[in-house]
């Protein structure tokens, strides 16, 4: 899923994130479904890009706001830095600088990239 989705995350009231990509994994929502509207189950994988008006604080606080809801992993990827944070639950945020390797751990298994190919 990418940009201008949503997810329901709560109702009553209603709050509703937009990731800026997200990976759902087939047992979470199959290959041949169609979602009209938003997704109302969390993402096993968010990437938030940092924009330069973002403040660490609050992509910190982003991240953990999808790991409170039930993200396996979440990327924080800063382009001007170019260093991938990574959030997941139970452990403390590695960065990953662009000559080190990405991996989708429990969320999205077998999948491996080196970090600079998403800066390219």
């Amino acid at each position: 899923m990418g940009s201008d989705s949503g997810v329901w995350l709560e109702r009553d009231p209603d709050t509703v994130r937009e990731p800026d990509i997200a990976y759902f994994s087939a047992e979470k929502i199959p290959l041949d479904a169609d979602i009209p509207g938003y997704a109302e189950v969390v993402p096993d994988l968010v990437v938030e890009v940092v924009s330069p008006s973002d403040s660490r604080a609050a992509v910190n606080d982003k991240a953990l706001m999808w790991l409170r809801y039930g993200a396996r992993l979440v990327w924080v990827v800063h382009p001007d830095a170019r260093v991938v944070d990574v959030h997941r639950e139970g452990h403390p945020v590695a960065a990953l600088g662009e000559n080190d390797a990405l991996d989708g751990l429990d969320a999205l298994p077998g999948f491996s990239c080196p970090a600079r190919e998403i800066f390219e």
